[in-house]
């Protein structure tokens, strides 16, 4: 039983929807750093802060929400055979 091009092109969309939407929560956080503490993250003198604090962020949500996809819909199995 194999899988056809449209079952894996969904699975391959759904991993990479997975991982900007991670990355996307991103900007949540920096935008609530920003309110808390406006002096250490702004765009004028904090900016490095808010920067580092913006890429730890989406490095960090990117990985749990791909491994959070991958928990339901591991890698396919014809794909993982190719592997081997």
């Amino acid at each position: 039983m194999g899988l056809d091009r449209n079952e894996i092109m969904t699975w391959v969309k759904g991993l990479i929807g997975a991982g900007i939407s991670g990355a996307a929560t991103s900007i949540s956080s920096g935008i609530g750093a920003s309110m808390l503490a406006p002096d250490k993250f702004n765009l004028e003198t904090g900016m490095s802060s808010l920067l580092k604090l913006i890429a730890i962020t989406a490095t960090v949500s990117f990985i749990v929400s791909i491994s959070k996809y991958l928990s339901i819909k591991p890698i396919p199995e014809d794909l993982n055979e190719g592997a081997k």
